[in-house]
C-alpha cells in the first residue's frame, strides 16, 4: 500500500511538472514552423528575380534561426520523454514489486481463511474468550481481517490495472520518441540544406559590395531623417507647452490616460502587419555581408508579402505624415508619451491630426518590385526622444 501510494505521488508530480514542459516545447515548435513557411513563401517570391539580394540573405537567415529552435525544442521533447520512459520504468519495478509482497501475503491470508474457514472454528475462538469484552474484540477483529482481505484483493487488482497502463504507456513513448527522432532527422537535413544556399548568397553578395555600401548609406541617411521628424515633433511640443507655462514635456489628461494603456499593453501590442517575419532587429550589430561594418537599426525590419497593410498598433494620434527622399512615406502616431513609427510605406490612408484605433490601416507597404519583390516595413517606438525595441512590446 505505501508502495502504491508513493508510486501515486510520483505519477502526479512527474505528470504536472514535465506536461508544461513539454506544452511549451510544442507550442514554440509550432511558431517556429509557421514563421519558416511565411519565410519560405517570401523566399519564393523574391527568388523569382534570380538577383541575389540582402533581403535574400536575411529571410535565409531567419529560416535557419527558426530551423535550429525546432532542432533544439525537439532534442529537448525527446530528453523529456526519455525521462518519461525512465520514470515509468521506475514506477513499473515499484508496483511490479509491491504486487508480488501483496500477493505472497494474501496467499498466507488464504491459507489462514482455509485453516479456520469452519464455522465451528470460529465460533470456539468467541467463546474461549475470558469475557464478554474480549469476545467482542475478538468478533471485531474477525469482521476486520475479512475486511482486510477483500482490500489486498481490490489492491491488487488496481495494481495490476496500473501496471497494465504502464506498460501500454511505455510502448507509445516508445514510438513517440522514435517520430521525433526521425523528425529531427529530417529538420537537421533541412537546416544543412539551407546553410548552403546561404553561403551561396553571401559569396554572391560579397561581389556587389559597393552596391551595398550605396543601400546602407542610403538606409542611414533614411535613419537620420527618421530621427530628425521624431525630434522636431518632441521640440515642437515641448515649445509650445514651455509658451503655456508647463513642463516641456506635460501631457492631456486623456494623453496620459492612452500613454498609460499603451504601457501597460507591453508584450501584447499588435503587430503593425497582419502577417511578416522580423529581418533585421533593433539595435547595432554586424553587417551580414561586409566586414567590420556594423548596422544600427532604431526599430526593426519586417519582411512581409507584397500589397500588405499597414495597421496602427495602438490607439493615437497622427502626429506627422511625411514622404522621405529614398524612403518612400512615413507615419508618425502619438499614444500619449509614446510615438509609433511606420516607414517605407507605398500608400497612405490617413493625414495629420486623424484619430486612429489599434488595427486601424494606415497604409500599405512599399514594394520593390526591382529588388526581388522585396516588401519590408520599418517599425519603431519612442518615448519621447528615448528609442525603445519593439520585439519587447508587440505579442509573439
Amino acid at each position: 500500500m505505501r508502495t502504491l501510494a508513493l508510486a501515486c505521488i510520483f505519477l502526479i508530480f512527474q505528470v504536472s511538472a514535465q506536461a508544461q514542459a513539454l506544452t511549451d516545447l510544442q507550442l514554440q515548435k509550432e511558431n517556429a514552423a509557421k514563421e519558416i513557411e511565411l519565410t519560405s513563401r517570401l523566399l519564393n517570391q523574391v527568388q523569382q528575380k534570380e538577383r541575389s539580394s540582402l533581403n535574400t540573405l536575411q529571410l535565409l537567415n531567419n529560416n535557419i534561426k527558426q530551423r535550429n529552435t525546432i532542432i533544439s525544442n525537439l532534442n529537448a521533447e525527446i530528453k523529456l520523454y526519455q525521462e518519461f520512459t525512465q520514470n515509468n520504468i521506475l514506477v513499473v519495478e515499484m508496483l511490479s514489486e509491491d504486487l508480488e509482497k501483496m500477493k505472497a501475503e494474501y496467499a498466507q491470508l488464504i491459507r489462514l481463511a482455509y485453516l479456520s474457514k469452519n464455522a465451528g472454528n470460529q465460533l470456539l475462538f468467541l467463546l474461549s474468550a475470558g469475557n464478554f469484552n474480549q469476545a467482542y474484540r475478538r468478533l471485531l477483529y474477525m469482521r476486520r481481517y475479512t475486511q482486510f482481505r477483500n482490500n489486498q484483493a481490490a489492491t491488487m487488482k488496481t495494481l495490476q490495472h496500473l501496471l497494465n497502463e504502464k506498460a501500454e504507456n511505455l510502448e507509445k513513448l516508445k514510438a513517440t520518441r522514435e517520430q521525433l527522432l526521425a523528425e529531427t532527422q529530417n529538420e537537421t537535413q533541412k537546416l544543412a540544406q539551407e546553410k548552403n544556399q546561404q553561403n551561396q548568397e553571401i559569396q554572391k553578395l560579397k561581389k556587389q559590395q559597393q552596391d551595398l555600401k550605396q543601400k546602407l548609406q542610403q538606409q542611414r541617411r533614411i535613419e537620420q531623417q527618421l530621427e530628425r521628424e521624431i525630434q522636431q515633433i518632441i521640440e515642437e511640443e515641448a515649445r509650445k507647452n514651455r509658451e503655456a507655462g508647463e513642463p516641456a514635456y506635460a501631457l492631456t489628461p486623456e494623453q496620459l490616460l492612452v500613454g498609460e494603456n499603451f504601457e501597460q499593453n507591453k508584450q501584447r501590442l499588435p503587430w503593425p502587419v497582419e502577417r511578416g517575419v522580423i529581418t533585421e532587429r533593433f539595435g547595432i550589430h554586424r553587417h551580414p555581408v561586409l566586414e567590420n561594418v556594423q548596422v544600427r537599426n532604431n526599430g526593426i525590419n519586417i519582411s512581409t508579402e507584397p500589397g500588405s497593410k499597414v495597421r496602427a498598433v495602438f490607439n493615437g494620434e497622427v502626429s506627422r505624415v511625411f514622404g522621405i527622399s529614398g524612403g518612400n512615406s512615413a507615419i508618425i502616431i502619438r499614444h500619449g508619451n509614446f510615438l509609433t513609427v511606420y516607414s517605407n510605406l507605398q500608400e497612405v490612408t490617413v493625414k495629420k491630426g486623424d484619430k486612429v484605433s489599434a488595427r486601424q490601416n494606415i497604409g500599405t507597404v512599399y514594394t520593390d518590385f526591382e529588388d526581388g519583390n522585396k516588401s519590408i516595413l520599418k517599425f519603431q517606438i519612442w518615448r519621447e526622444n528615448q528609442k525603445l525595441n519593439p520585439e519587447e512590446w508587440i505579442g509573439r
